[in-house]
């Protein structure tokens, strides 16, 4: 267990010391540990134990959407979770540079449900991030459109507007479900709105990663007919 915490401390002040550079995603918070606990593949204290957390180990946390359990970032850049009454949060966040993240994308082993698509396989590290109306920010908080125009612009080199309804004029339009392709950005005029409100990445498969106000945070949903009724443009 002592070798698990050494090395996962070692990528730890790696992410911190690369906080300085120019192209880089925030990853989350460093966060220390106040008491023994373990880091689990689930949010479930019955859920597999991955490793042990000893007082004063730190590791680079962030929120996920139950609010008792925080994610924390493993060696391999996939995030388990631990509890969240476990951790104080410490004022530092670590960030992953753009080289770093394309260089994780390459081991297929390293993502789960690998779609081939860089800016979709990405997103998918990101699941769990709070939804915070307004935020920019991958680690603590993103909203629908920050949430794709971050994505793009740290791994797509695309620079998108920053409203929804701005980014669905940019890019090639999609016009046939059965062309939609995983990095695929998908715009949606939800119920109660007069303009196009909400956005998020196609995966494959009928599925895509958005934040959503009402999951809580980054998140997956299938492309239902409710969603469907609602999705107005496409862009690649």
């Amino acid at each position: 267990m002592r070798t698990r915490r050494a090395i996962t401390a070692i990528s730890l002040i790696a992410l911190c010391a690369l906080s300085f550079a120019e192209d880089k995603v925030a990853v989350g918070k460093l966060g220390e540990a106040t008491e023994p606990t373990a880091v689990y593949v689930s949010a479930s204290r019955k859920a597999r134990v991955l490793y042990s957390v000893a007082p004063g180990d730190r590791l680079v946390v962030k929120k996920s959407s139950n609010p008792n359990w925080d994610l924390v970032l493993l060696r391999d850049y996939r995030y388990a979770y631990a509890p969240a009454a476990a951790f104080t949060v410490l004022p530092y966040t670590a960030y992953m540079p753009k080289r770093r993240v394309s260089e994780v994308l390459s081991s297929r082993s390293r993502i789960p449900n690998r779609t081939g698509d860089p800016v979709a396989d990405a997103a998918l590290m990101f699941q769990g991030t709070p939804y915070k109306w307004g935020g920019n920010d991958l680690a603590n908080g993103i909203d629908c459109s920050g949430f794709v125009k971050k994505l793009e612009g740290a791994i797509g080199n695309l620079d998108l507007p920053r409203t929804a309804a701005e980014q669905a004029h940019v890019g090639t339009p999609i016009y046939r479900m059965e062309e939609l392709q995983p990095g695929d950005r998908l715009y949606f005029k939800m119920k109660s709105e007069s303009r196009i409100s909400h956005t998020g990445i196609y995966l494959g498969n009928g599925q895509f990663i958005h934040s959503s106000h009402g999951k809580g945070g980054v998140s997956t949903d299938y492309l239902t007919a409710g969603w469907r009724k609602m999705l107005v443009a496409a862009r690649r």
